[in-house]
Formats: C-alpha cells, sequence, structure tokens
C-alpha cells in the first residue's frame, strides 16, 4: 500500500495525543495527582496533538471540507465512529482539565467517560485497517492492540515528561517506570503482529480467483492495462525485503531500545530532563518508521488481479 505521510503523522501524533489525554484522566482514579501546572501542560500537550493529528488526517482526502460528512456514517463506518469519538474524548477531555485546574475537582464519571472515550477513538482508528479482509497484514485483532499499544507508551512518555517539567521535586520516577513497562507491551504487540503477517496466507490467489489451482500453476499472461492507473500506485505500492527488515531494525532501535535506554538511565539518574526529552524525540522517529512500514509492507488483494 502506498504510505500517505498525512495518515502517518496523524495516526502517530493523535494516537500518543489520545493516550495521553487517556493517562491524565485516568491518574486521579488512581491517586496520582493531575491539578494546576501539571494539568495544564499535559491536556494542552494532548488535546493539541490530537487535534493536529485529526487536521493533517484531512489532507489525504480529495476535498477536505467535506470531510464532516463522514461523521453522519457512525451505523456501518469505523472512520465515521472515530470521528464522533474524537470530538466526544476532545470534549469530555476538556470539561475535565477544565475542573482539575480551576477548581482541583476531579469528578469520577467524568474522569471514567474521558478516558474511555480517548481509548476509544484509538481502537476505532485501529479498526479501520483491520475490518479490511482484502489486506491480510491488517485483517487481525492485533493491529487495533498495536495502536492502542502505542497510544498508551507514547502517552505514557508525554506523561513522564510533563510530570517532570511541572514538578517541584524535579522527580517522576512512577510515571517513567510506567512508561517503560508501556514501551516494552507495545512492541511485544507489534513484534507478534509482524511474525502473524510474515506467515498470513494471502485470501485469494490466482489459481483460486480463476478456478485453475487443480490444473496447475495460473501465471499472468497480458496485464489488464499498458499505462498505471489509481489502483496500482496505491495498492501496489512495494518496498524490498530487504529494505523492510533494515527498517524494522531502525524502528525498534529508535522506537524501543533508545527511548527505554534513555528512560531507565533517568529513572536510575534523578533530575535529568534531558534524557526524557531525547526519549520522546527518539520514539516518535522509531514509531514514523514503524508506522510507515505498517502500509508500505502491506499488500492489497486486488493486486492479484494486475
Amino acid at each position: 500500500m502506498h504510505p500517505a505521510y498525512s495518515v502517518i503523522f496523524f495516526t502517530v501524533l493523535s494516537g500518543a495525543g489520545f493516550g495521553l489525554l487517556a493517562l491524565l484522566s485516568a491518574a486521579p482514579l488512581l491517586g496520582i495527582g493531575a491539578a494546576g501546572s501539571f494539568a495544564l501542560l499535559g491536556f494542552g500537550s494532548g488535546m493539541g496533538l490530537a487535534i493536529a493529528g485529526l487536521l493533517l488526517s484531512t489532507l489525504h482526502l480529495r476535498r477536505p471540507e467535506r470531510a464532516w460528512r463522514a461523521l453522519s456514517q457512525w451505523r456501518s463506518s469505523w472512520l465515521s465512529r472515530e470521528g464522533v469519538l474524537a470530538i466526544a474524548a476532545l470534549a469530555f477531555a476538556a470539561i475535565h482539565a477544565a475542573m482539575l485546574i480551576f477548581k482541583s475537582e476531579n469528578w469520577v464519571i467524568l474522569a471514567v467517560f474521558a478516558s474511555a472515550l480517548s481509548l476509544g477513538t484509538v481502537y476505532a482508528t485501529g479498526m479501520i485497517y483491520a475490518q479490511l479482509r482484502t489486506v491480510v497484514r491488517w485483517w487481525t485483532g492485533w493491529t487495533p492492540a498495536c495502536f492502542l499499544g502505542f497510544s498508551v507508551a507514547g502517552g505514557a512518555l508525554l506523561f513522564a515528561n510533563a510530570r517532570f517539567f511541572t514538578s517541584t521535586e524535579q522527580t517522576a520516577g512512577g510515571e517513567v517506570a510506567f512508561a517503560i513497562i508501556a514501551l516494552v507491551a507495545a512492541w511485544a504487540i507489534k513484534l507478534s503482529w509482524w511474525k502473524r503477517g510474515d506467515s498470513a496466507k494471502p485470501p485469494s490467489t490466482p489459481e483460486s480467483a480463476t478456478g485453475l489451482g487443480r490444473v496447475g500453476r495460473v501465471r499472468l499472461l497480458e496485464s489488464p492495462h499498458s499505462g498505471e492507473s489509481y489502483l496500482t500506485k496505491e495498492m501496489g505500492y512495494k518496498i524490498a525485503r530487504k529494505h523492510a527488515s533494515k527498517l524494522r531494525v531502525l524502528a525498534l532501535v529508535f522506537g524501543f531500545a533508545v527511548p527505554a535506554i534513555l528512560s531507565a538511565t533517568a529513572f536510575v539518574v534523578s533530575g535529568e530532563s534531558v534524557l526524557l526529552s531525547l526519549a520522546l524525540i527518539s520514539y516518535f522517529a522509531g514509531t514514523l518508521a514503524e508506522r510507515w512500514l505498517f502500509f508500505a509492507e502491506s499488500e492489497h488483494a486486488v493486486m492479484t488481479f494486475y
């Protein structure tokens, strides 16, 4: 599949933003203070990333000004559900943030809804791809699990950075430890997704599509048309296996190894704000590579025809 940069940045930025909002809303329920300057910085960053990602996603549309029309199809479309949930999540997060910042009050029901809606938005994003039986790599429950895993991991790193920069004690030990655990979980899910995708069989082959498999191997005699089309450009994008392997290593190094090592060092060496910032930057770089591969390595069943 052709990697659309607007969608790549949207899923990475909005995923981390909604992950941060979910953690901020859940924090008071777990006895973790989330008020004052920390709430202001945290909710501001989370909502900023979420909104920026959503705006970037419209660049992939031919008529971005008509994007609002997709909201009406929430009964049948995961894309529409994603939009509805995103609006609701941002609304609940804004109200919850206002209660925490200006009144130092935490309404449990409000916090639960805000956290659930944020994670629900990310789940809906993953289901947009997981529902497509024509893309065998995506058609699995591991796909929304990957989106949720990276959302929480990115949100946890943002949470730790916000806590550190607003804490008078200049420490965020518990938050850093959680970020490391979230990183391990996210990449464990991703490795399982890669393993399953590499061994998954396509839903259709030339032999099964023509019914001539019993005779022997079916090969293409002549292409459907001589020039390129929208389908061949969008669905026929391919990346060499050796390049994909290198990018997987880079994604693992910058998206997991470097952030985990830097975060672990910051956990041991109190007061190392630079390490947490570098861990966050490295994580985003690695996740962008991972998300680019998410599209580039996936093959659409329509290419069997071509």
